[in-house]
């Protein structure tokens, strides 16, 4: 016979089995065993590398969006969601109207792009008719003695360039003047209207046109650019008698310029290049506390969940010849899966929290940064209730218990505070003050808000196909989880809240004689010109009276468009040289004057 029970009794068994399962499936505690369901998950290959603006992103962002909900944070993106969404530039692609031809002797030829030329990813969009040069490796290297545009009249014209530089010496190192970036800038520079690339055949056996490639991180050239033939460029020389092999064998072999007015020729050329623009989504939870004088303080916690989709060229992959999928266990999957665990960590807690607590998984970090970029522009809660943010980006290769913090000096007890947590030397940590650096906390520190960044560094794996969930340490991620637990638990029970702190530039490790500015490029901006994150405390950026904000129009002579030309102006300057800069901050312009340092 069957035995009936009270319905109060099966009700309470009922309740019970739900509340074991649902503690055997989702433990409040920070475990090695749910680091490994986040991390498997998002660096399955289903989510396709995750890069921003993919399929696999957004599946990666719905699930981050999922587990903070579950964990019951109160969304705080647009419109009552967790998500903040933004464009950005994802890539470029040919317009319809792309040109060149050239008239010679009366009679005019025209080619076909992509079989004959081929635009390049930073060209301007614009047309081009006039006179043509040939200027060698388009280098111009006084303190190599060495000048392609000697001995003749580049303004107003186009010029056409070999690739690459040069073979370098012990007396003489080309090695900076190479890229196609510089040749546009120094081009520019010199009143150059076109700029034409060929690849010589010391260079490449082949003779393939460059791939339509976009530059994540900077604008365009401010000159309209393209690649061509070999075929192309022999027939642009005929007037001189010359062949590009002939004029790149003389060159190597004597070590001297062969620049040259190419008479008689006229090029024509058009460029139109479309920026692909995509949207992406930060994720952002809150969690409120409760003390009256502090909850309106804010503990930030980060993590970017994007990484290189499949790879190939121009993604970020080490390996740029193998297109495969991007998993990005460690880089940061495994910093996502962290920033989860910790906001159902406190979660729990929430009752017994002071301050209030932010979560946010970032976009868009491996394009330069965007998403954090995005967040500190268009804050969801100000940004002056921020005492602190606390980055994670490769927490899951702890090798050697070495433990890697950065931003320590941004507050004073920092350095305090994470050896007080590591009193039992549970971790060998490597410290450094710095706030800024290539992860999102740099974005807050620009910000004047106190970081931490946390990370279990480089390894052979980094941004390469075989950074898989299988080489993951996950019982070291969970030490390294309770770690950063503990410190933002402190930080969210002080009764002080932690002062921001200026730091002193970091001098790097070595010989060099390059000059020192003290600049952060804003990576996420899209202005035209150099914009500027912030300055390092102390820099002649600094003393110069730059701040974050500033936009770079104008260094010494050179016209500054994007990051290369900056770049490239600033090393044409030696230590102790006295230049002026002009920025644009907000509406007005200004005019600084910088003493420029030596690195070391």
């Amino acid at each position: 016979m069957k035995r009936i029970l009270p319905a109060p009794f099966l009700l309470a068994l009922v309740l019970s089995f739900h509340h074991s399962a649902a503690r055997a499936q989702s433990n409040p505690e920070v475990t090695a065993a749910e680091l490994l369901k986040h991390v498997r998950y998002l660096a399955s290959d289903q989510l396709e590398g995750r890069k921003a603006g993919s399929k696999g992103a957004e599946l990666a962002a719905q699930y981050v969006a999922n587990e903070f909900k579950r964990y019951s944070l109160k969304p705080l993106g647009d419109q009552g969601t967790y998500f903040q969404s933004f464009e950005f530039v994802a890539g470029i692609e040919l317009g319809v109207l792309n040109t060149l031809s050239y008239t010679f002797r009366g009679r005019s030829t025209s080619t076909v792009v992509n079989r004959d030329f081929r635009p390049l990813g930073f060209s301007s969009s614009e047309s081009f008719t006039g006179d043509l040069v040939f200027a060698g490796y388009g280098i111009s290297a006084p303190g190599n003695n060495y000048n392609d545009y000697d001995g003749i009249d580049p303004q107003g014209k186009a010029v056409l360039v070999l690739r690459n530089a040069p073979p370098s010496d012990s007396t003489r190192n080309f090695t900076q003047f190479s890229s196609l970036r510089y040749k546009a800038a120094k081009a520019r520079e010199l009143g150059v209207k076109a700029l034409v690339i060929v690849t010589g055949p010391a260079d490449s056996d082949t003779d393939e046109l460059l791939k339509l490639s976009y530059d994540q991180s900077t604008g365009n050239a401010g000159i309209p650019a393209v690649h061509v033939t070999r075929k192309v460029a022999d027939e642009l020389l005929r007037p001189t008698g010359k062949t590009i092999s002939d004029l790149e064998k003389r060159i190597i072999s004597t070590g001297t310029p062969q620049s040259t007015p190419v008479a008689g020729v006229t090029l024509s050329m058009t460029v139109e290049l479309k920026e692909i623009r995509q949207s992406t989504k930060n994720i952002i939870g809150y969690l409120e506390g409760n003390d009256p004088l502090l909850k309106d303080q804010l503990v930030i916690l980060g993590a970017h969940h994007d990484h290189l989709g499949f790879g190939g060229e121009g993604s970020g992959s080490l390996k740029p010849d193998t297109v495969a999928v991007h998993n990005g266990a460690d880089d940061n999957a495994s910093g996502t899966a962290g920033l989860l665990e910790l906001a159902q960590a406190f979660a729990v807690s929430q009752g017994s929290l002071k301050r209030s607590m932010l979560f946010i998984s970032f976009a868009g970090e491996e394009m330069g940064l965007l998403g954090s970029a995005h967040y500190v522009k268009n804050p969801t809660v100000p940004l002056e209730r921020a005492i602190v943010m606390i980055n994670m980006d490769m927490i899951g290769r702890l090798n050697h218990r070495a433990l890697l913090i950065g931003g320590i000096g941004t507050s004073a007890g920092f350095e305090d505070l994470v050896n007080k947590h590591n009193a039992d030397s549970a971790f060998v940590l490597k410290l450094t003050k710095d706030g800024f650096g290539p992860s999102d906390h740099a974005s807050f520190y620009g910000k004047q808000i106190p970081v931490f960044h946390f990370w279990t560094d480089l390894h052979p794996d980094y941004h390469r196909a075989s950074d898989d969930y299988d080489r993951i340490n996950y019982e070291g991620m969970e030490q390294v989880a309770r770690y950063i637990w503990k410190i933002a638990s402190d930080l969210g029970e002080a009764p002080d809240k932690p002062q921001y702190v200026a730091v002193a530039a970091p001098r790097p490790m070595g010989r060099s004689t390059r000059v020192y500015m003290g600049t952060i490029p804003d990576f996420g901006g899209e202005s035209e010109g150099m914009k500027i994150s912030g300055v390092r405390e102390g820099s002649p950026a600094a003393k110069a009276g730059l701040q974050g904000g500033d936009v770079i129009i104008k260094f010494g002579k050179v016209d500054v468009k994007n990051l290369y030309d900056f770049s490239y102006a600033l090393g044409e300057y030696k230590p102790d040289d006295e230049v002026d800069i002009v920025v644009k901050r907000g509406t007005e312009i200004k005019t600084m004057r910088v003493k420029l340092e030596k690195r070391n």
